[in-house]
C-alpha cells in the first residue's frame, strides 16, 4: 500500500469518527427532545378539562383513587448496630435478651442536627423502635409456620414472623444511655444495620392495656371502643381518664401457644467456659439467646438438628440440643474467623 493510499485511508477514519460523533449528539438531541414532548403530553392529559366543565368554568373532582399506591417511599432516620451480622441466631424477641446493648446511630440526611430530635427522651426509659427486615429475601405468604406450633401454619398477621408483606419490624427497648445522635440500647431482636424508619417513647398509660395477660371469652368494651385524643392534644384530664382506664385492667388476651414457651436447660461446656473468658463475653448473653432454642422449627422437626452454629458479635457460638432431656449445651465459643 502505497503512502498515499494510507493517507487516504486515514482522511476516511477522521471523516467516520466525525459523522459518529455527531450521529451520538443528534441521538443526545432528540432523546431530551423526546423527553420534554412526553412531560408535555402528560401534563395536559393532567389538566385536561371536557368541553362541558369548560363551559361550566369548573371541573368536577377527580374520583378517588381507592387502591393504595404501591410506590410510597420512606427515608431511614438511622441504622441500628447490634452484635448479629447475620439472621441466623436473632432472638425472637427483644425481650429475650435484655442483657444484650445495641446502638441506634440516627443519620444526618434527615436533621442537620440530629442530636436536637432527641431532646427530651432521656425523660424516657423505654421506646418502641420501628425498622426495616432488610435481610429478608423471601416473598411474603399469607400462612406462616411459627417456631412454637410445631410446623402448624396460622395467618401472618397472626404472627410476628418478619416474613410480611410490607416488612416493618417493632421492638419495645430499654433505653441505657443518649450520646449526641446515639441511643444505645437492651434487648436486641435485630439484625445489625438494619434500617430504622421511626422512634417513639413508650408510655405505659397508652401502652399498656393490662398487666396481666389472661384468656378470656370476651374483651372489656368499654375500653376497646374508647377514644384518645391525637398526639399532642393530651391534657391532664386525660391522662388521669387513661390511668383510670388501666386500673380497670381491660382484658386482654392471646393463643395458648404464645404464653406455653417452653425454656431449655443450658450447659456450658469446660472449652467454651475458658473461651468466653478469653472473648470477654458473658455467660448470661449466650443462655439468654439459646434458652429459648433460636432454632427454626424447620431444622428441629424435619433434620432433628443437633448441632447448632451462629455468629454473635466476634465469636462463633455452637451448640448442641438434646431433644430428650430439654437441654442444650454450649460446647464452644470461637473468634469467628475473617472471610475474605
Amino acid at each position: 500500500m502505497s503512502l498515499e493510499e494510507m493517507e487516504n485511508l486515514k482522511d476516511q477514519l477522521k471523516l467516520a469518527r466525525s459523522e459518529i460523533k455527531n450521529l451520538r449528539k443528534q441521538i443526545t438531541s432528540l432523546n431530551y427532545t423526546q423527553k420534554k414532548e412526553i412531560d408535555s403530553v402528560r401534563q395536559l392529559l393532567r389538566d385536561f378539562k371536557c368541553q362541558t366543565c369548560r363551559n361550566l368554568g369548573q371541573c368536577s373532582e377527580p374520583e378517588v383513587e381507592t387502591r393504595i399506591e404501591a410506590d410510597i417511599k420512606f427515608t431511614p432516620i438511622g441504622k441500628i448496630r447490634t452484635p448479629f451480622p447475620e439472621k441466623r441466631g436473632v432472638p425472637r424477641q427483644a425481650s429475650i435478651s435484655t442483657e444484650i446493648e445495641g446502638v441506634i446511630d440516627l443519620t444526618y440526611d434527615t436533621f442537620n442536627n440530629p442530636e436536637h430530635s432527641l431532646e427530651g427522651l432521656e425523660e424516657f426509659s423505654h421506646i418502641w423502635v420501628i425498622y426495616y427486615f432488610h435481610r429478608n429475601q423471601s416473598h411474603a405468604k399469607a400462612k406462616v409456620a411459627p417456631p412454637r406450633l410445631e410446623g402448624n401454619r396460622i395467618g401472618v398477621f397472626s404472627s410476628r414472623s418478619p416474613h410480611r408483606p410490607c416488612p416493618l419490624g417493632l421492638s419495645l427497648v430499654e433505653i441505657t444511655k443518649i450520646e449526641g445522635s446515639k441511643i444505645h440500647f437492651k434487648g436486641i431482636d435485630m439484625v445489625d444495620e438494619s434500617p430504622v424508619f421511626d422512634i417513639k417513647p413508650y408510655v405505659p398509660q397508652y401502652d399498656m392495656p393490662s398487666k396481666e395477660i389472661t384468656h378470656p371469652e370476651y374483651f372489656d368494651t368499654e375500653f376497646i371502643n374508647a377514644r384518645e385524643a391525637p398526639d399532642g392534644q393530651e391534657t391532664n384530664d386525660m391522662a388521669s381518664t387513661s390511668q383510670g382506664n388501666c386500673n380497670k385492667s381491660p382484658v386482654v388476651r392471646v393463643p395458648n401457644w404464645v404464653t406455653n414457651a417452653n425454656t431449655l436447660a443450658v450447659a456450658f461446656s469446660d472449652k467454651a467456659i475458658e473461651q468466653m473468658s478469653e472473648l470477654d463475653i458473658k455467660s448470661e448473653s449466650i443462655r439468654q439467646l439459646i434458652e429459648g432454642d433460636p432454632r427454626s422449627s424447620y431444622l428441629r422437626t424435619k433434620h432433628k438438628s443437633q448441632i447448632f452454629s451462629f455468629q454473635f458479635a466476634e465469636a462463633t457460638i455452637t451448640a448442641k440440643f438434646d431433644d430428650s432431656r430439654n437441654a442444650v449445651t454450649v460446647v464452644q465459643v470461637r473468634r469467628t474467623q475473617a472471610t475474605l
